[in-house]
């Protein structure tokens, strides 16, 4: 296809009718679609249905260990439950606190607690004039939700194909005592689906950072959440790195099933040298004698292992396979050669980035709403919801179906280039 920015004015403002007419055909349906987040579909909470019939009124409630999961207490969670999660973290158990259903809960409560207390004896947060954190861009809205509601100073860095652009990261925080963490998502990245590279990881685990408080917080959110058996990211261990780098607290890594089981009902866990751990059960005994070890009784019973948890994801990346491949169909077929684009194809996770042309992401949003398509603001992959260049969308495949799907990237690329060719003709 020819690229817009060689069509004449004259064959652009005739496109344009044309494409005005689809748009207005399109808005007259009075669709509902909505590609806005992350969220599993019902087919996908279906192959999970099973977890409720584990546990009933006849069923003994005992760990293997013999705790009685009915009861108050351990704090650290089962030792089933541990040796699960740490198997997903790739940690030994040793280095596993289990906590409740959300690792953004885990993740809110390390912040608030490094500001109220500080960081293993550090001083806390709210007692220094700056504190800082690092934002590889673009990135999770909700990390970014949760240094802001503190107060926290965010600096963004770009995210290259390999991870966080280390050079900026390493010196920013061998200079910046007032730096005290950094945000990742290291494998399928929300919203690029990039996976950090080895030498990436590797950097991590040897950083020089100002602040002895420095922590790392690696939110390992898609870990198994691939989308081909024959098409796997794999990303080093950065715990064990650290180890061996002799940086061994310097990482903070957060789990959950949340997308393997249900959405808001898995559970979560820190991974993290004993030093941390410590610190993290200390001001947890205040908070709660023990999170809910029933569920954490069904997750092991469920799955059994992580063979058992690797079958799962199958019947999940059989889901969303396809509807990536839908919206990637579309984006192909409808944008490719035009030059008004460029987007992510992710081996696993849950989104799809796509970059607009400078300044037309926010208008590309407004227009598809126009036509009954919802989708994450424009922006919200940046801190304080401000994308410099305007042109950051991230498409969330996984909650409609592939027919929905195949309707709701019709209207988006249509409202690309609606908002393409304006900017053209207006340049």
């Amino acid at each position: 296809m020819t690229p817009y920015s060689q069509l004449s004015k004259e064959e652009l403002e005739a496109l344009k009718n044309d494409l005005e007419q689809q748009f207005e055909d399109v808005k007259g349906k009075g669709l509902k679609l909505d590609m806005s987040r992350g969220k599993p579909s019902k087919s996908q909470l279906d192959i999970s249905i099973g977890m409720m019939d584990v546990l009933t009124s006849d069923t003994d409630m005992l760990s293997s260990d013999g705790i009685d999961c009915r009861n108050y207490g351990v704090l650290d969670g089962i030792s089933d439950a541990r040796k699960l999660l740490a198997d997903m973290s790739e940690v030994p158990e040793r280095n596993i606190l289990i906590y409740g259903n959300s690792s953004l809960n885990v993740m809110f409560d390390t912040v608030s607690r490094a500001m109220t207390h500080g960081i293993m004896g550090s001083t806390p947060w709210c007692k220094l004039d700056h504190v800082k954190f690092l934002c590889p861009v673009p990135g999770y809205d909700r990390h970014f939700a949760i240094t802001e509601f503190f107060g926290i100073e965010m600096i963004n860095i770009p995210l290259l194909e390999t991870g966080p652009d280390m050079d900026m990261v390493e010196k920013l925080v061998a200079e910046d005592e007032s730096i005290k963490g950094i945000w990742c998502v290291p494998k399928y990245s929300n919203p690029t689906g990039v996976s950090y590279s080895d030498e990436t990881v590797r950097r991590f685990a040897k950083l020089k950072p100002a602040a002895k408080d420095f922590r790392i917080f690696w939110d390992n959110a898609y870990s198994i959440h691939h989308l081909y058996d024959d098409k796997r990211d794999v990303i080093l261990e950065l715990l064990n790195e650290c180890i061996k780098a002799g940086n061994p607290d310097m990482v903070l890594k957060f789990i959950s099933t949340s997308k393997v089981s249900f959405p808001g009902s898995g559970i979560a866990a820190l991974a993290a040298s004993q030093a941390n751990l410590e610190d993290a059960k200390r001001y947890m005994s205040f908070q709660t004698i023990g999170h809910d070890k029933l569920n954490q009784l069904r997750h092991v019973r469920y799955f059994k292992d992580m063979q058992g948890m690797y079958n799962h994801m199958r019947k999940h990346a059989e889901i969303l396979r396809p509807k990536f491949e839908k919206v990637l169909e579309v984006l192909d077929r409808e944008l490719g050669g035009l030059e008004i684009g460029s987007w992510t194809k992710p081996l696993g996770g849950y989104f799809i980035s796509f970059d607009a042309m400078e300044g037309c992401a926010k208008e590309i949003v407004a227009k598809a709403k126009e036509a009954g398509l919802v989708m994450t603001g424009a922006g919200a992959t940046y801190p304080y919801g401000k994308d410099p260049k305007d042109s950051n969308i991230r498409i969330a495949p996984s909650f409609p179906t592939v027919e929905e799907l195949e309707v709701a990237a019709e209207i988006f690329v249509l409202s690309v280039k609606l908002v393409s060719i304006e900017k053209l003709l207006n340049a």
